[in-house]
């Protein structure tokens, strides 16, 4: 077995004595009480500290990113919490580390900071999801990520596509199906990127879903900058957008009025929702089949890998498909 394989297992198997030994080997004095908080990708855990509030531990999947990347990850957000944004940043060590080693983990550690999820409907909150963004974004385009990835359309639909029809996942009597659907959304996917090769990129949260946003004394907070990237500035808006075309340029108006009045928006970037979320079904589908040999994923996500599963995501892909073709959402 070799180092990564090692490591995975360790991870894998985790338990709360290796988690509190890694969280008092950083410093702290933890006082026995680990409690598991919802995440597959890594695993995070809230444990309590002696004379202290409780700490979240991130222990990292061994093999997804460098420690260069973490870093510059951390990096990112400790530059956006000097700027006072709204975000959750990593706590330094004594020797002002954040990222720590215990043994065969990687693990950071951030403040506890609890809230509720912001209400997609109220256009008062998607006004200010939109100032929020926009001064993260005023950040983020200062300088790109040097180790972290770029969100592209051959990391995220090429390698997806051939990652599942390689690995067997997708049943033999839909593989054909796939096949030529995944060559189509390529082709067009590659087109609608092209037609809009000049807009610029900048890092990004990468992941600006509801999950990763609290409300908090009336003012949104960012968690979890684990899919950090660079790419166009339309990556962390759109996934606040739902519904039918209507409803969605409703929703555009109100996060773009709080926006812009902090940054402004290339109206070209509209143009790359559909794209964006197309890319977003391909890659979760890999994402979870990579992941199938963890215990955890079957447990968490048992209708995946089912016929069913595979047939509701070619329609939702053909649907993708057709969207493609329509024309973007026009803004002012």
């Amino acid at each position: 077995m070799n180092d990564d394989s090692d490591s995975l297992e360790a991870f894998r198997g985790l338990g709360p004595d290796e988690i509190l030994a890694a969280v008092e080997a950083t410093g702290l004095r933890a006082d026995g009480r680990v409690n598991a908080l919802n995440s597959y990708e890594n695993r995070v855990y809230q444990v309590g500290i002696e004379d202290g509030p409780p700490v979240i531990a991130k222990f990292y999947r061994p093999g997804r990113w460098s420690d260069e990347c973490i870093l510059e990850e951390h990096a990112f957000t400790l530059e956006l919490a000097e700027a006072e944004l709204p975000v959750v940043a990593p706590m330094r060590g004594g020797d002002g580390r954040t990222l720590f080693h215990a043994g065969p983990h990687r693990l950071a550690l951030y403040p506890r900071v609890g809230g509720r999820a912001p209400e997609l409907d109220d256009p008062d909150h998607l006004v200010m999801l939109g100032r929020c963004i926009a001064r993260m974004h005023n950040i983020g385009a200062l300088a790109p990520f040097r180790h972290r990835p770029t969100l592209d359309v051959e990391s995220f639909a090429v390698e997806p596509a051939r990652f599942l029809l390689d690995n067997g996942f997708v049943p033999d009597e839909l593989r054909e199906s796939y096949r030529v659907l995944a060559e189509h959304l390529v082709g067009r996917l590659r087109m609608r990127f092209d037609a809009v090769r000049e807009v610029g990129r900048l890092r990004l949260h990468g992941d600006c879903h509801l999950g990763n946003i609290l409300m908090r004394d009336g003012a949104p907070f960012l968690v979890d900058f684990d899919d950090a990237r660079n790419g166009p500035a339309i990556q962390d808006l759109w996934m606040l957008l739902s519904g039918d075309r209507q409803y969605m340029t409703a929703r555009v108006y109100d996060v773009l009025d709080g926006y812009t009045e902090f940054r402004d928006f290339d109206p070209r970037e509209l143009s790359l929702i559909e794209p964006l979320r197309t890319l977003r079904q391909m890659h979760y589908a890999a994402w979870l089949a990579r992941r199938w040999d963890d215990p955890a994923f079957p447990r968490a996500f048992p209708w995946f890998n089912t016929r069913r599963f595979w047939e509701e995501h070619i329609l939702a892909l053909k649907e993708q498909l057709a969207l493609l073709d329509e024309p973007p959402i026009e803004w002012h």
